[in-house]
């Protein structure tokens, strides 16, 4: 590949619906691609995930391609996503064009406007391919449905546009896979399946050789071959994109004891940025399970961790309908500790305001009221990196922030949280809450736990009072780096990417 190339090749990964694993599949190949020393970078038109993360440039992007950012070993851009769907509601999104908030939308008005939302997404892929010799571009959804096609921004509209070539990728593990392939090949069109040159099957269990008369029926339906038959992995721990992995996980939740630490985390209706709790599942003693129901809680937890979330209006209201404000309550009563992050801190107050309609029709609604907290949700964004320290245990906190909301103490008892400033700035300011007995507390910082220091300190505090011994903090996050190489390995042992070199 000639590295005096004006313009980038491109490969694009497709999908026959959600969650088949075209975000893994990018990753993977940005991390095989770097390793041979191409200078590559992911791109991806639109994404809608309320899972984001703050750019050095100020702005958010989906935590897809900051990922894959990172395994080709670039800073993430804001170019990299132009286009980020937040979902407040079942029919309403906020939309963040090149990392900063364009409005608040319902389907019908962010159709009509992505005639001019290209040009917008144009520009962002032509200074990435510019600048880089190979773009790994990811679909959204099934990239055939058909109603949806006329107005397509993310998959064959925006391969065209890049002249990329097409892998579609389907996931075995979730059944009729030759009718995902095959179906979805019927339904492109005559240049669609020039563009694509074969497909990916992900998540395979069981004996690869009793498969290979399933891959001969597709390329013989078909005429394109299977690149890759991926199979099914547990130890590689990857950033999941968005919440689909979460409302959807099918582990069922591990076995709580004396000898361990367990957190509840809360399965909020429009849980966002979950990542922040991804860390503490590879610490050895650790257990954490997602909870939707508020009588799980009773299951011999330590800890409850409020996430971040979307819409907090209409989550307060499912908390108190669902019995989960009563339940936190008493959690909370019988000394359990509670940490609520972003949205999860506002929740945690006494009340949430929205003058504006930002999040809901409801202008004012009761929070859990653990925290003496009165959030008023704005109208601008704030959207910035942060660092400081944190009151409890002088520990350093490195993180982010994104929010509608603005919070103020209403009340005494209990002291500020964190001592913070914006990365570049020299103001800073006080952030967060900590109840006076010191087991309730919030923050707006995301990625805090990300910080090993103040991450052990936090679960070293429940060992001590269970019995435990102390230990040091996993590699959490810093670890991410092997496991790009791992995922890396992993693809290239299963595909044929010597092939799919040649073929782009």
């Amino acid at each position: 590949m000639e590295s005096n190339r004006k313009t980038a090749k491109t490969i694009m990964f497709l999908g026959t619906g959600s969650d088949v694993g075209k975000s893994i599949a990018a990753t993977a190949f940005c991390r095989i691609l770097k390793r041979r020393g191409i200078r590559v970078a992911p791109f991806k038109a639109q994404n809608m995930s309320n899972n984001s993360y703050v750019t050095a440039e100020g702005g958010e992007i989906g935590r897809a391609q900051v990922v894959q950012a990172e395994a080709a070993g670039l800073v993430p851009s804001v170019h990299m996503n132009p286009i980020l769907l937040k979902p407040s509601s079942e029919q309403g999104s906020q939309v963040i064009l090149q990392g900063e908030v364009y409005g608040q939308m319902d389907a019908a008005s962010y159709h009509a406007l992505k005639p001019e939302l290209k040009k917008a997404v144009l520009a962002s892929y032509k200074k990435l391919a510019d600048e880089y010799e190979v773009i790994v571009m990811e679909g959204a959804g099934s990239c055939c449905e058909m109603n949806l096609k006329q107005n397509d921004l993310v998959n064959f509209r925006m391969a065209k546009a890049a002249g990329a070539r097409c892998i579609l990728v389907a996931d075995i593990d979730r059944g009729g896979v030759f009718a995902q392939i095959i179906g979805t090949y019927n339904l492109m069109d005559r240049e669609e399946r020039e563009q694509t040159i074969g497909f990916l099957i992900n998540k395979f269990r069981g004996d690869p050789g009793l498969f290979s008369s399933g891959i001969a029926y597709i390329e013989e339906k078909t005429g394109k071959p299977v690149l890759g038959l991926v199979p099914f992995y547990r130890d590689i721990f990857i950033d999941s994109e968005d919440s689909v992995a979460v409302q959807q996980d099918r582990r069922g939740g591990r076995p709580t004891g004396a000898n361990t630490v367990n957190i509840a985390v809360l399965k909020l209706p429009s849980i966002s940025n979950f990542t922040d709790l991804a860390v503490l599942e590879q610490e050895r003693d650790v257990v954490v399970n997602y909870l939707f129901r508020p009588g799980e809680l009773t299951g011999g937890y330590d800890w409850l961790i409020l996430p971040g979330a979307k819409n907090v209006m209409e989550d307060a209201a499912w908390l108190k309908r669902s019995g989960w404000t009563r339940a936190i309550r008493s959690f909370a009563g019988n000394g359990g500790r509670i940490l609520g992050i972003c949205g999860g801190y506002q929740l945690l107050g006494k009340t949430i305001r929205d003058p504006l309609g930002v999040e809901s029709r409801r202008k004012e609604i009761k929070g859990i009221g653990l925290l003496p907290l009165e959030t008023v949700l704005a109208g601008e964004k704030v959207v910035r990196k942060v660092t400081g320290t944190c009151f409890l245990n002088r520990r350093k906190v490195t993180g982010y922030e994104i929010h509608m909301g603005r919070s103020r103490m209403t009340g005494e008892g209990g002291s500020p949280f964190l001592r913070i400033h914006e990365q570049g700035s020299r103001r800073a300011w006080n952030d967060g809450w900590i109840s006076e007995h010191g087991r309730i507390m919030g923050t707006y910082v995301h990625g805090l736990l990300d910080m090993p220091g103040l991450r052990s300190w936090f679960l070293n505090e429940i060992r001590i009072t269970k019995g435990l011994r102390m230990r040091k903090p996993g590699y959490g996050r810093r670890a991410r780096f092997h496991q790009y190489d791992r995922l890396a390995d992993h693809f290239e042992a299963h595909c044929d990417v010597e092939r799919i070199m040649g073929m782009i």
